[in-house]
């Protein structure tokens, strides 16, 4: 057993790799150009939506509210007239990309913490390794991509953009696999 806090270099070298390799996908190849799709007549809904002044968060239309209200003719119209929407509302203004980046590397910290802890738990001091590849790789592989399965499950988003979102969380697993690997005590 390896203790999580002499690992620490590992953790922390990962997640700058990862951050930055995840820089590299997103800002220099057009790999999710078209995750988004634009609304026709985009000015129209957004000025539809301005006077409703939507909080931030995550709605559903139509919402029935209940399991109950699921079967009145009511709600199965609605859905049946759609559009079925799904959407998140965020605050209004500028995009703040340091906030966002700045949380983006906590949850790599994170996804580095919780692999320490795993193969921490797995293998012992001067593993091989592969083995260290094998078990780092595996647990960054599923905390950086499994979650994102649910959301096409259950609110339809695009499975394509999904599937690239899982081969961005292998790449960013292989990386953290080398990582440890590499730096793993001896």
């Amino acid at each position: 057993m390896v203790s999580v806090l002499s690992l620490w270099l590992p953790i922390i070298v990962a997640a700058v790799i990862v951050f930055l390799v995840s820089s590299v996908i997103h800002m220099a190849t057009p790999w999710h150009k078209g995750d988004w799709l634009k609304v026709p007549s985009e000015d129209n809904v957004m000025n539809a939506l301005r006077p409703f002044n939507l909080a931030p968060g995550d709605y559903g239309m139509p919402l029935a509210g209940s399991m109950a209200n699921m079967n009145t003719p009511e709600f199965k119209d609605k859905l049946k007239k759609g559009p079925v929407i799904f959407m998140t509302v965020r605050q209004s203004g500028e995009f703040n990309m340091g906030a966002t980046l700045f949380k983006w590397f906590l949850f790599s910290l994170l996804v580095g913490f919780f692999t320490a802890y795993v193969a921490g738990v797995a293998l012992p001091v001067g593993a091989d390794y592969l083995k260290v590849f094998q078990v780092s790789g595996c647990v960054a592989f599923m905390a950086y991509s499994f979650g994102q399965m649910p959301q096409s499950i259950w609110y339809s988003k695009n499975w394509g953009t999904t599937i690239k979102s899982m081969i961005d969380g292998l790449v960013y697993g292989l990386m953290t696999a080398g990582t440890f690997g590499w730096l793993w005590p001896k």
